[in-house]
C-alpha cells in the first residue's frame, strides 16, 4: 500500500494535500468536511488588514453619525470598542482545538508594524504554521521594483525574529526574477514558498456599464506556471515549496511531487467538485504510486525537477524556442486543423 506520508515545514503531513485559504476554511462545518474528506492541513482564511481598517472605518462612522443632532444625544449611545482583530484571532485559535490536522494561519497585511505585530498575535492562537501573502499593489510610480522587494525581505526577516513557528510565503508571479526573489527571500529565513498567489481581478459590466469583482475559480491547466517554478527551485533553496492553482487531479498532484513539491494546496476542486472529490484525489495518486512501484512520496519526489531532468533545457525558454521550430508539435494535438 502506497505510503503517502509528506513533510511540510516540518509537519507531518498524512498526505500531500492541504486545503487552502479560501470560504471553505472559514467555517466550522465546511472545516470539519475537509478534514473528514482527508485533507491534511488546512490554512485558514486569511486575516486582512484592508478589512479590518474597513470596519473600523465604518464603525467610527457609525458612532459618530448622530452626534451633531443635539447634545443629549451622545449620551444615549453605550460605550462599544472596536473588537480589530480579536474575532478572527479567536475563532483561529477554536479551529485548532476543534481539529486533529495542522493548521496554518494565513496573514494578508499592508503595513511593516502591522505584519509584526499580527504574526505575533496569531502564533498566540497556537497554530502550527503562518502563511503570508506578499503582494504589493503598485500606487507609487515613483516607488521602484527593487525598493518593494528590499521592503518585503525586511518584513519577512522581521516576522521571523518575531515568531518561532514555521513561516511559508506565498506569492504573486509578478516580480522581475521570481527565482532571485524566492532565494532572497529564503535568505531572509522562509521555511516555505506556495507558488502561486491567485489574485482577484476588476471587470467591467458593460451593459450596467460599471465595475464588477468576479470570483473566478482556476482552471486545470492553470498549474504548470507552479509546476515550472517548483522544478527550477527544487534543491536550490532549503525551503519546502507547496503547489497552488488549478490542482484539481492526482494526476496533477503526482506532476506536482515529481517537480520537487512538498505539498499541494487546492481550493477550486472542493468548490466546482464537492467533499468527496479529495479522496478520489488521493485514491489517484496511490494507483500511480501502486502501479509505477514507489512505496512513499520520498522515493519520488523531485525525480523530474531540473536538477535531476534528464533534459536540460525542460524548464527554460528553449522549450518554447523548440516548438516554435517544430510547429509539427502543436498542430498534431490539434487534428481538426
Amino acid at each position: 500500500m502506497a505510503d503517502l506520508r509528506t513533510t511540510y515545514m516540518g509537519l507531518g503531513l498524512k498526505n500531500p494535500i492541504i486545503a487552502g485559504a479560501s470560504a471553505l476554511t472559514a467555517n466550522m462545518d465546511s472545516i470539519k468536511r475537509l478534514e473528514d474528506a482527508g485533507v491534511a492541513a488546512l490554512v485558514t482564511k486569511s486575516l486582512f488588514e484592508e478589512q479590518i481598517q474597513l470596519e473600523r472605518f465604518k464603525f467610527d462612522e457609525d458612532q459618530e453619525k448622530d452626534n451633531y443632532r443635539h447634545a443629549e444625544m451622545i449620551t444615549v449611545h453605550p460605550h462599544i470598542e472596536f473588537a480589530g482583530p480579536a474575532e478572527h484571532l479567536m475563532w483561529v485559535g477554536k479551529t485548532k482545538e476543534e481539529v486533529g490536522i495542522p493548521v496554518i494561519a494565513s496573514l494578508n497585511a499592508v503595513n511593516r508594524e502591522t505584519w509584526i505585530d499580527y504574526a505575533r498575535q496569531l502564533e498566540q492562537t497556537g497554530v502550527d504554521a503562518l502563511e503570508c501573502n506578499l503582494f504589493a499593489s503598485p500606487k507609487d510610480p515613483d516607488k521602484d521594483g527593487a525598493t518593494v522587494e528590499k521592503e518585503q525581505v525586511e518584513i519577512v526577516r522581521e516576522i521571523k525574529a518575531a515568531v518561532s513557528i514555521p513561516v511559508s510565503l506565498k506569492l504573486s508571479f509578478f516580480y522581475t526574477n521570481p527565482l532571485n526573489m524566492v532565494w532572497r527571500l529564503a535568505d531572509a529565513g522562509a521555511n516555505a514558498f506556495v507558488l502561486f498567489n491567485r489574485l482577484f481581478e476588476p471587470d467591467l459590466d458593460i451593459e450596467e456599464k460599471k465595475h464588477i469583482s468576479p470570483f473566478n475559480f482556476s482552471y486545470e491547466t492553470d498549474y504548470r506556471l507552479s509546476l515550472r517554478y517548483t522544478g527550477l527551485l527544487e534543491g536550490a533553496i532549503a525551503a519546502d515549496i507547496c503547489c497552488s492553482t488549478g490542482i484539481f487531479a492526482g494526476e496533477t498532484v503526482v506532476k506536482m511531487l515529481l517537480a520537487g513539491a512538498s505539498a499541494i494546496q487546492t481550493v477550486s476542486a472542493v468548490f466546482c467538485r464537492g467533499y468527496g472529490h479529495i479522496a478520489t484525489i488521493i485514491r489517484d495518486v496511490e494507483a500511480w504510486m501502486d502501479k509505477n512501484g514507489y512505496a512513499s512520496v520520498a522515493d519520488f519526489r523531485g525525480k523530474l525537477s531540473k536538477r535531476h531532468s534528464s533534459d536540460p533545457w525542460a524548464y527554460i525558454r528553449s522549450q518554447y524556442a523548440r516548438l516554435l521550430m517544430n510547429p509539427d508539435e502543436i498542430v498534431k494535438n490539434f487534428p481538426t486543423m
